[in-house]
């Protein structure tokens, strides 16, 4: 038996094929092949589109897949099966960070276009038809919201008078001088899995499994451990400098006058830790990666 398990194709690739690296998991992309080859003989990849990952794993064609919360809402206000996936685990990252992307409303500076209401009658451009109509509803303004098939920021002002847009800094919205005026949601990326997949043993055993990992190696992510040795009466103030995952880990050693501490700590935080615990005469202070935090 193997899990049919859907791989975004396309921006989100690259960082999921990474995330699986660090969760223990290889996977070998061609550019000639849509399935991927894994070092996981229980499993099989498929490389899917983001924004249909949702309706295969509906369907059944795929037990599981990762996609955006984006791309499944767009999906259950569609017309294909509803009602038949589940979440199974919530994974904060994107193609550029690990954080949420969102999806805004923008319209260029220079126009009089400062809220929803002033789109009454005009032309919205967006690869997120359904929830941009479901929006634009909700706010009881009449808007013809179009299908862009990409570069839908340089639409404005000329092929559409303002687009829904999904960005992690708002970075190229400003170079292509448009002012974001709302944000329509939030979305990070999620292992779905079929109704019918979760309902066998097996394929459920398999799919928490990934997602353990997959979420052990997020948890991981921008985290370091550190080791040092400390005299015991030195050790409040020590502790007193590390902030910690949980309560740092705290041995004894063979010279009873010292031990040693075990910790887990943000790492854009260890320059600035390390000459203060230094100063606070820990010595033997080791800094180590991490892959995984299962909590």
């Amino acid at each position: 038996m193997k899990l049919k398990l859907g791989i975004p194709k396309g921006s989100l690739q690259e960082a999921t094929v990474n995330l699986f690296a660090r969760a223990g998991f290889n996977i070998y992309v061609s550019s000639r092949s849509y399935f991927p080859a894994i070092d996981d003989p229980e499993i099989e990849c498929m490389l899917i589109r983001a924004q249909e990952m949702a309706r295969y794993v509906s369907d059944g064609v795929l037990d599981a897949g990762l996609t955006g919360q984006d791309w499944i809402a767009e999906h259950e206000l569609g017309d294909g099966r509803t009602g038949v996936l589940t979440s199974v685990a919530d994974l904060v990252y994107a193609k550029q960070s690990f954080g949420k992307v969102r999806w805004v409303l923008a319209a260029p500076e220079d126009s009089a276009i400062r809220s929803a209401a002033d789109l009454d009658g005009k032309t919205v451009a967006t690869e997120l038809v359904r929830v941009a109509r479901a929006y634009f509803a909700s706010h009881g303004v009449a808007v013809n919201v179009e299908f862009s098939w990409g570069a839908t920021e340089v639409k404005p002002p000329t092929l559409a008078d303002a687009i829904v847009e999904v960005t992690e800094t708002g970075s190229s919205l400003r170079a292509n001088r448009l002012r974001i005026l709302d944000t329509i949601m939030e979305s990070n990326t999620q292992l779905v899995a079929n109704r019918d997949a979760l309902a066998d043993g097996w394929k459920r055993t398999k799919i928490e499994n990934v997602a353990l990992l997959l979420k052990a190696a997020i948890e991981a992510q921008g985290r370091v451990g550190m080791m040092l040795n400390v005299r015991r009466v030195d050790l409040a103030e020590v502790l007193g400098l590390l902030p910690a995952l949980q309560r740092p880990t705290i041995s004894a050693l063979s010279d009873e006058q010292w031990v040693a501490v075990n910790t887990i700590i943000e790492e854009r935080t260890v320059r600035d830790l390390i000459p203060r615990l230094k100063a606070a005469r820990a010595e033997g202070i080791v800094e180590y990666p991490l892959n995984k935090i299962v909590l």
